[in-house]
């Protein structure tokens, strides 16, 4: 199978979505803060786990973490839940790997969705197959799932589960009869 057979490429740049809202900044101690070594670390796990959920066999997610300034590589590529996550390799910018992987994709005529804010970005991958969206809709669509299933979750735990209400009609008449309710 050739990757264009593949779903659309989600791209997402995943500290410019975790600096746009409380969801992931209320989880990032303050960077003051070196309790730490990691102050992100809960923010991302939240973000992939929210990336998974909107992608749901839609799209082939990726999440981009600029690394450019760290002093050492210990932030491996990984796999979580289906969301591929990557981070820039030390002097390189999570924006160049992310124009790469469009260009990458353009190359495949494989549509792609470019998840930021940042207008840079927003300017430099725009144009065909390439879809823009800006991070803010990404939180509020992330929101609104949640949503969702909380409303389901909530139904669920409404319905009665007594064996009564699980036999059919004709099962549970006989049972009525049988025990002179009927």
């Amino acid at each position: 199978m050739s990757r264009r057979d593949l779903h659309e490429l989600l791209v997402v740049d995943g500290y410019n979505v975790i600096f746009k809202t409380p969801r992931y900044m209320d989880l990032a101690p303050e960077a003051a803060d070196h309790s730490t070594s990691d102050p992100f670390g809960e923010a991302r796990e939240r973000l992939v786990a929210d990336v998974a959920a909107y992608a749901q066999g839609r799209y082939e997610p990726v999440i981009v973490f600029d690394a450019a300034n760290n002093v050492s590589d210990e932030r491996p590529d990984f796999s979580r839940g289906g969301v591929r996550v990557i981070f820039s390799r030390t002097g390189e910018t999570a924006d160049e790997v992310i124009e790469r992987l469009v260009t990458d994709s353009r190359h495949e005529m494989r549509a792609v969705t470019v998840i930021t804010s940042d207008n840079t970005i927003r300017a430099t991958v725009g144009g065909i197959p390439v879809t823009r969206i800006g991070s803010d809709v990404l939180i509020s669509d992330v929101k609104a799932l949640e949503e969702d299933a909380r409303v389901a979750n909530t139904e669920r735990n409404y319905q009665h589960m007594t064996v009564a209400d699980r036999l059919d009609p004709a099962t549970r008449a006989k049972l009525d009869r049988l025990l002179g309710r009927g």
